[in-house]
């Protein structure tokens, strides 16, 4: 099974985003994203790539969600 997580976007550089979720940063490629996110913008991230970019408030419920769940596994 694979999951696609929201991250923060805290920085992009041309096509390469650096990206944070709980302390993980990370560097994805933008080059499949539906719209160029700016700083402060969250993406799902799936393998390496940011596919989607969401608003904030959807991003924090799916996040709230996603750790929820986690506690189960």
């Amino acid at each position: 099974m694979c999951l696609a997580i929201p991250m923060e976007v805290i920085e992009v550089e041309g096509e390469i985003a650096k990206v944070d979720s709980r302390g993980m940063k990370k560097e994805v490629r933008l080059d499949i994203v539906d719209r160029i996110p700016k700083v402060g913008d969250f993406v799902i991230v799936h393998a390496g790539f940011a596919i989607h970019t969401m608003e904030k408030e959807e991003a924090k419920r799916s996040l709230e969600l996603f750790y929820e769940m986690a506690k189960y596994v």
